[in-house]
Parts: structure tokens; C-alpha cells; sequence
């Protein structure tokens, strides 16, 4: 080659790379925290009195809290999808489905930031579960996966921006029976959500499901300790949050609060004033768009808009958010979907169940591998409610038609009066006016944003895409699941006989 051609090319590459330093020198680093299957309001800085998140607590007094966030859907493959790709679930086609395929198609934040000049990465849970390599990816859609941070940031060139995912797997289940009260953890300060009896057993599985809150809380304790120790702190947004409710009847895989609305903080000296509060509606498909302007990039073909502008004082239009969800688990005969839309603003909550006749839990039947009602994961709570089936008595709930049953097909509830969305107000013609404005809203939404069901509410498309496990019926055995339920004795130092659940 001659010298003059290989000095064009030198200069080529020393210009190339000046310039990759110079976009990247203002690029804030992004450290995305997600547990799997937490719910407001636990956290000590939402006023828990029971759970301790010192880290969680610490960001929010550093930087934003939001108490009014909300997952896309409450099912981890299509709440993570809409986090990465900023798109509402219907809108990730096969995506909108738990054990999918990823939607390639579309560009994830994590892809175009790697584009940009950032060095990507994750560690444990990313996108799932599903199958994104049948996409035909290499790597999970939340980035390389790596050992753990520390030997992500060892890797990493001296001087590039990056964005990290840590997927924890805390407070999934299943749980090791008493580990939350043998860490001093009380049960008479358990708050049992309206919708589970309060039984101390049920209060014992909720200080399971603290113990491992606080296990995540410790975890990203120490990444951002690894931030400060490298200088790269108040240079690095910070997410913490989760993809969807706890793994309990009535939360998890519904659109119910406890299903869909989320802890949230995000730390960012450059942009976010400590201790700010934001109690706007916030929606997970709005993560991507502000990661991708905060790198300087354009979001266009995302549905989310920024978080900058409401975290600047700006007015947006969030007086309201919208959730779905399609397939969780396969747990009804023919693979099928239980489909729901739904709109919630500051007082109600309009869920639209596009098939009612459906069973929203799974098939009462054992279907699969997972038991009965096998939306719901399996616990000590959810076999005492099921045990409960035509016992319910006068003046409580009925726990078991609540987690359950059928449901009609619209719902309405006044979330301020009824914080736990125990009474339906859809026949209630008080109410007439105000379910036909949440339906008008949820259905304009819908039409807007290309959902299918907006013109076909009973499409099979949902019904027919992949579940990617692909296993068959097998054997399921309900005396040897229930066994691992039961409380023996000793019981910590909390009651020498043990409590009693299921005899």
C-alpha cells in the first residue's frame, strides 16, 4: 500500500476514534437494577414498617422517588421486553407473552447505545424467560452476560460510558420456609394485604418474600459501592426497581396494583435533584427513550416518552397509565391467553377482561407441570385460599373467588376508597358515567397504539405464537408440593409449637 494511502487511513482512525472520546465524554454510565417479582409499597421509604432496603432508601434520598410507577405488564418476558425495546407489549408482537421469542426486529436500548461507542453488559436474569437466540441473537437482549460487576468493569475500556443490567432472581420464588423471621423479622407487624386472610401463616410467607427484598437490597448495596470506589458514582444513572408484583394470589400476573405497580428510584446528580418525589404515572416503556436521550441519541420508534423533562419540573401528560397482559404461564388447556387491558389514573382503576370466560388464574385442573391455577406460583398463601373454596363467611372476603374465579368482563375500582380493589364497581350505576370514560380512554389508547385486540378483542394471535419451553404433561404430585409448605416446629424463637396451616 503506498505510504500517502496508509497515512489517509492512520489519520481516518485517529480521527474515528477522537470522535468516539469526544461523543462519549458527556455520556452518562447507566446501572439498571431489576428484582424479579417485588411490589410496592415495600420498601422502608414507602413506609414499611417491616422490610429494611437501605440501599433503595439511599438512592431515593439521593435522587427521585416514584410512587406511582408501573410495570408495562406484570409477567417477566413481556415486562422486560417493554423496558428494553420501550414498547408496550402488544406492540413486541410474540413478545407480549411470558416464555416468547424476543422481537429482534427492534432495536433495544442495550443495541443502540453498544452502537453508539457504550460497552454493554449484564449479570443473572436479563430478558426472560423465552428464547431470544431463535431470534437469532447471540447474547440475552439486556447485554453480554458477564460473572458479576466487578469483572464487567475489569473488562471494560478505560474511558467508555457503559450500561449494566443486574437481574437479580430475588424475591422469585420458591422460598426457604422461616428464613424471614429467623432474621428478627415480626409477624405482628406484617401488614396482610385485603385480599389474603391475615393468618399468621400468611404472615410468615410475607417475611419469606421480605428476606429475599432485602437480600437484593443488599446486592445492589454493593455494586454502587464498586461505582464509588471507581469514581464513576454521580457520572452513572441508577435504576432501581422491579419487572413485576410479588408471587402471590391477586398480585403477580394481574392488573391489580400489587400486580403492576412497582418500587421505583432513579439517582442522576447531573439531572435529578435529591429527594425529589414524583408522583406522576410512570409506565416501564418509558426507560429505554430516557436512556437513549440521556446518551444524545434519538427514540423515535419508541412508544415511552423521557422521564428528563417530568424529572426537570416539566408538565407531561401522565395523569393516567396504561397495562396489559396476555399469556403468563401455559396453564390452560390449548396454550391459551387470559387477555386484559386496563387504564388507572389518581382514583380508579377500568380492567377490560377480553375473555371472561377464561380462568384467570389457569385451569382449576392440573395442566402441565405447576398444579392448579398455575398463574399463581405456588405457596402456603395460595393453598390456604384454595382450601377456602365455598367456605367464605359474612362480613370478610372471599378470598378464594378473588384470586380465583371468573371475572366479568369489565371491572371498575375506586382505588382510593378500596386501596386493595376488593369491590367491583362496574354494575354500580353511581358509577356508569365514570366506566364509560375510563373505557372511552382505554380504548382510544388502544386504537393509538396499534393494539390488535383494540379491532379483534378475541384474537387467538396470542394463543398460537411459541411457548418456548415446549414440554409436555407431566406427572404432578399436590401431597408432595403442600409438604413443603407446612411449618414445623421449632420455629425460630416465635412460638416453640410452631404455627399451624394446613393439618
Amino acid at each position: 500500500m503506498p505510504v500517502f494511502s496508509i497515512l489517509i487511513l492512520l489519520l481516518s482512525l485517529f480521527s474515528s476514534h477522537q470522535k468516539l472520546e469526544t461523543s462519549n465524554a458527556n455520556q452518562p454510565n447507566i446501572l439498571f437494577l431489576i428484582a424479579d417479582d417485588w411490589s410496592f409499597p415495600h420498601a422502608g421509604v414507602y413506609g414499611d414498617r417491616v422490610v429494611r432496603t437501605p440501599t433503595f432508601d439511599r438512592l431515593a434520598s439521593e435522587g427521585a422517588l416514584f410512587t406511582n410507577a408501573y410495570t408495562a405488564s406484570p409477567s417477566c418476558s413481556p415486562s422486560r421486553a417493554a423496558i428494553l425495546l420501550g414498547r408496550y407489549p402488544h406492540q413486541n408482537e410474540a413478545g407480549g407473552n411470558l416464555w416468547s421469542e424476543f422481537p429482534a426486529q427492534y432495536p433495544t436500548y442495550v443495541s443502540l447505545l453498544e452502537e453508539s461507542g457504550y460497552f454493554t453488559g449484564s449479570n443473572r436474569k436479563g430478558w426472560g424467560p423465552g428464547d431470544f437466540k431463535a431470534s437469532g441473537m447471540e447474547n440475552n437482549p439486556a447485554g453480554k452476560s458477564y460473572e458479576d460487576f466487578k469483572s464487567f468493569l475489569d473488562q471494560k475500556p478505560k474511558d467508555y460510558p457503559f450500561t449494566f443490567w443486574f437481574g437479580s432472581t430475588d424475591p422469585h420464588r420458591e422460598y426457604v420456609t422461616n428464613t424471614g423471621i429467623q432474621t428478627g423479622m415480626a409477624l405482628e407487624d406484617v401488614q396482610v394485604p385485603g385480599f389474603f386472610p391475615d393468618m399468621d401463616c400468611v404472615k410468615n410467607d410475607m417475611l419469606d418474600y421480605y428476606f429475599e427484598v432485602e437480600r437484593f437490597d443488599r446486592e445492589c448495596g454493593r455494586l454502587i459501592r464498586m461505582l464509588e470506589e471507581t469514581g464513576e458514582l454521580d457520572n452513572t444513572i441508577i435504576v432501581m426497581t422491579s419487572d413485576n408484583g410479588m408471587p402471590f394470589p391477586r398480585a403477580k400476573a394481574n392488573l391489580y396494583d400489587y400486580g403492576t405497580r412497582m418500587p421505583l428510584v432513579i439517582r442522576w446528580p447531573e439531572k435529578v435533584k435529591a429527594g425529589t418525589i414524583i408522583d406522576d404515572f410512570v409506565n416501564f416503556v418509558d426507560f429505554a427513550p430516557s436512556f437513549i436521550e440521556a446518551a444524545g441519541l434519538s427514540a423515535e420508534t419508541m412508544s415511552g416518552q423521557s422521564l428528563w423533562p417530568l424529572l426537570a419540573g416539566e408538565k407531561q401528560d401522565r395523569g393516567q397509565v396504561y397495562l396489559e397482559r396476555e399469556r403468563h404461564a401455559n396453564v390452560r388447556k390449548g396454550n391459551l391467553s387470559y387477555p386484559m387491558r386496563a387504564v388507572r389514573d389518581h382514583q380508579y382503576l377500568y380492567i377490560r377482561n377480553m375473555m371472561p370466560e377464561r380462568n384467570p388464574a389457569g385451569d382449576p385442573a392440573v395442566h402441565q407441570s405447576v398444579g392448579q391455577y398455575g398463574d399463581v406460583d405456588n405457596s402456603i398463601t395460595k393453598y390456604l385460599i384454595m382450601a377456602m373454596e365455598g367456605k367464605s363467611s359474612a362480613g370478610t372476603p372471599d378470598y378464594f373467588k378473588l384470586a380465583f374465579d371468573k371475572r366479568p368482563e369489565e371491572e371498575l375500582y375506586d382505588v382510593i376508597a378500596d386501596p386493595y380493589q376488593l369491590t367491583n364497581l362496574a354494575e354500580n350505576k353511581t358509577y356508569e358515567t365514570v366506566k364509560e370514560q375510563m373505557r372511552k380512554k382505554l380504548q382510544t389508547w388502544m386504537v393509538e397504539t396499534g393494539d390488535l385486540r383494540a379491532s379483534d378483542p378475541r384474537s387467538l394471535y396470542w394463543d398460537q405464537v411459541r411457548y418456548t419451553p415446549d414440554y409436555q404433561m407431566k406427572n404432578f404430585d399436590f401431597g408432595q408440593e403442600i409438604e413443603k409448605y407446612r411449618i414445623k416446629p421449632p420455629f425460630g424463637n416465635y412460638a416453640k409449637e410452631g404455627i399451624p396451616c394446613l393439618r
